[in-house]
């Protein structure tokens, strides 16, 4: 058996490991709150697009009491319109190489996740919010707009109603009104977090490969698509993923009642 292939170089204020088949990715900037700065953002893309083939699914985690307070508002100082622009377009390759990448995302969030630390949460596939975890959107309050990818995500997941709602007034979610609202999956208790993003990453790591592809990749753009278009791109992706050697001896298993029924979990 060959050797995990080596992470990507990191800036400190990230940290990754490996554990077998799962990549760990750690936001380790705690004295900030685990805000976003510049090198951070593209620290995270480098990750997501270097990663190697080997690596089955990714847990996302953050440092100390927070997941992330979001953007590190001094990266916005001083910057003219053009800059700006750019600035913004870094969050978004750096997003969509997570969202969009080789492997799926579950993240773990705890304190707070506001601003760009929703943004950069929204790009995960799956989402486990400890009860300490608290979500906002504060950028109105400082004269500012969303920069890496709300305006796009967010209505996704809870309705753009939601999302303006949570704008113009700078409502602070919990844990237990984000998961209602959709902004989470599960929620645990505090600390429980990561043990359960390693337990869900290992199940997805058991997947199909291109069973994984097909959520990550097809699903997103069949839900953009109409519905004629989407029905033809399903059956597509349909026929390509159970053709597959290691599917077809899956479903043989199953048939042959080698592998388990689908229980309550």
């Amino acid at each position: 058996m060959s050797p995990p292939a080596p992470l990507p170089d990191l800036p400190p204020s990230l940290r990754a490991e490996r554990q077998g088949a799962l990549a760990l990715l750690r936001l380790a900037r705690p004295e900030k709150r685990n805000a976003l700065d510049e090198a951070m953002v593209r620290g995270i893309e480098r990750f997501f697009t270097d990663l190697g083939e080997d690596v089955k699914a990714v847990v996302l985690h953050g440092e100390g009491e927070h997941f992330s307070a979001g953007l590190d508002l001094g990266d916005m100082i001083g910057l003219d319109v053009a800059a700006r622009i750019a600035h913004s377009q870094t969050w978004h390759r750096a997003f969509a190489a997570m969202e969009f990448g080789r492997a799926p995302v579950i993240a773990v969030l705890h304190g707070a996740v506001v601003g760009g630390g929703i943004e950069l949460a929204a790009a995960a596939h799956v989402r486990v919010a400890e009860r300490s975890a608290y979500y906002a959107l504060p950028e109105g309050s400082r004269g500012i707009y969303v920069g890496g990818g709300a305006s796009v995500r967010l209505p996704r997941l809870i309705g753009t109603s939601r999302v303006m709602e949570m704008m113009l007034t700078g409502r602070t979610y919990d844990a237990e009104e984000g998961q209602a609202i959709g902004l989470s999956h599960y929620v645990v208790e505090p600390g429980a977090g990561l043990a359960k993003a390693i337990e869900l990453a290992r199940r997805v790591a058991e997947n199909q490969p291109l069973t994984n592809f097909a959520v990550m990749q097809a699903l997103p753009r069949i839900a953009e698509q109409d519905p004629a278009s989407g029905y033809l791109m399903e059956a597509l992706m349909s026929a390509i993923a159970s053709g597959d050697a290691q599917a077809q001896q899956r479903l043989q298993d199953f048939l042959e009642k080698r592998a388990p029924k689908t229980v309550r979990r």
